[in-house]
């Protein structure tokens, strides 16, 4: 067993591991910082899925870094450009030395007497365990799991002959070249598969339960293409960013706001692009726009295969598998070569962390987040989740730079530990988005955190809002609780006062 001691942990070097590392290490570069990584490489996300077509749905002007502009022309990135864009960003920042790859992190043990987080990890290659220590514990570890997708299994699937093929476990040597391909689902994993396999594919067939909104979006930012022909790059960066925030901001609350409106505009929307022959019963769905997230169409792609015939959308449930393909329940039957089981995530916040107080566990769907970015009662101890209703790295940024305040403040004033306490009574609600109804997310209602009916323990899912909230109100709000570092204790978590960079 081999142990280490550092001032910062971060879990996951992904978008947002990688991010939040840039801000902490700009601000303190004496502290001794590690990002333990369960996977080989760096990304996250973009280093899991390698299906056909992985791209953001989000555009990148808002989705990657503020302090990292992602000068292209692309609307879009796809899956490598965003894989590339955080190693880039880690080499930049001198973060590539403090990644440690390969370590499942099963659990995180505080001690009240030391005021020190305790994690235990197992190096998965070698099956050896290994301890480290720190003072404060960052979780980047996203918010699904990833060892296995959401996979229904149906009747008579064993009976089928070619390979049911799960997104997140795309093989690399999968062959569908001429082949009879349908996709199971309809949400944006699903948008983006079925256009990319038409080039090789003999026929795409799209198997959907109910349909999804879908916006066909510029795969180029035309106008930032002729505004860099006058204006300085960053200029044009800023400029995009500030208006691609204001817009999606603009078309959630439209769609809060006016639901009736938005859906009549979002089903002309997706008519016009379709073509007059459409069926819209198979891209009329039964909820509004915004309940759900929107699915993104790069220059239309997934209408053009569609309006092309070379893909099609069928709306049925399945009634079993056979050896040639499926039945659904109305009796057609679909023949295919190859089934794409786009069927969705398994939310997993946190990486299935195991946190435990003083040695008892802590349950952490009993507890309420505090500014979207700490739990009630756990002391030192933040996470990173990001929006889900505008790009996740939004988040993100904020959420660093907030940190950075915090660390500044615990040390003008010699505080070692800060712990969120509700100790003015403020009732719980509900879940932390009872409010956001995609299947990963309602299957999953058990497994989330509280939020609480006002103040900090409120999750706004609001850019402008928590911005106000993490980087100008006061960082002693009366909610979190300090205590001093004894003066007996060996390490202290001596945080710099360098003013925030972001």
């Amino acid at each position: 067993m081999t142990s280490a001691h550092y001032d910062i942990i971060l879990i996951g070097a992904g978008l947002s591991g990688i991010g939040t590392a840039c801000h902490i290490s700009a601000e303190h570069p004496d502290k001794q910082l590690a990002i333990l990584e369960r996977r080989e490489r760096m990304g996250g996300t973009w280093d899991l899925f390698r299906y056909p077509g992985i791209r953001s749905d989000s555009d990148m002007a808002s989705f990657g870094y503020t302090f990292k502009p992602w000068y292209s022309d692309k609307v879009l990135a796809r899956g490598d450009d965003i894989r590339h864009y955080v190693a880039e960003t880690a080499r930049q920042f001198g973060l590539e030395d403090k990644v440690q790859y390969g370590l499942h992190i099963q659990r995180a043990d505080w001690s009240g007497e030391h005021q020190r987080w305790t994690l235990t990890a197992v190096h998965e290659s070698s099956g050896e365990e290994r301890t480290f220590t720190c003072n404060f514990l960052v979780n980047c570890a996203g918010y699904y799991n990833f060892d296995e997708g959401y996979r229904p299994r149906f009747d008579g699937e064993e009976a089928f002959a070619g390979p049911v093929i799960h997104p997140q476990h795309w093989p690399k040597d999968l062959d569908y070249t001429g082949k009879n391909v349908v996709v199971i689902g309809s949400g944006a994993t699903a948008i983006t598969i079925v256009p990319a396999m038409t080039d090789r594919a003999a026929r795409v067939t799209m198997l959907q339960r109910s349909p999804s909104y879908i916006m066909a979006l510029p795969d180029l930012d035309k106008l930032s293409m002729a505004l860099g022909r006058v204006l300085p790059k960053r200029w044009v960066f800023r400029l995009a960013r500030q208006r691609n925030i204001l817009f999606q901001r603009a078309l959630y609350l439209a769609c809060m706001r006016w639901p009736n409106a938005m859906r009549r505009f979002m089903l002309n929307h997706m008519r016009k692009r379709l073509g007059p022959d459409v069926d819209m019963r198979h891209f009329s769905p039964s909820y509004n726009p915004w309940e759900q997230r929107l699915c993104a169409a790069p220059d239309g792609d997934f209408f053009e295969a569609v309006r092309s015939g070379k893909a099609t959308v069928v709306t049925d449930h399945i009634d079993h598998f056979t050896e040639q393909g499926i039945v659904l329940k109305s009796g057609e039957e679909l023949p295919a070569d190859i089934i794409i089981a786009a069927t969705g995530l398994d939310l997993q916040l946190m990486g299935g962390l195991e946190i435990r107080l003083d040695g008892e566990p802590v349950d952490l769907t009993r507890k309420m987040t505090y500014k979207g970015m700490m739990m009630q009662d756990v002391p030192n101890y933040a996470w990173i989740f990001g929006y889900t209703n505008a790009p996740w790295t939004l988040k993100c940024d904020i959420g660093g730079q907030y940190l950075c305040r915090l660390f500044r403040y615990m040390a003008r004033n010699d505080l070692a530990v800060a712990r969120p306490v509700n100790s003015q009574g403020v009732d719980s609600d509900d879940g932390m988005l009872d409010d956001f109804s995609p299947g990963y997310i309602s299957r999953a209602r058990d497994r989330m955190p509280r939020q609480g009916k006002s103040g900090p323990w409120r999750v706004t899912m609001h850019y402008g809002k928590d911005r106000k909230m993490l980087l100008r109100e006061p960082v002693d709000d009366g909610v979190l609780q300090f205590e001093a570092l004894p003066k007996s204790a060996p390490h202290s978590p001596d945080f710099s006062e360098a003013e925030s960079y972001g």
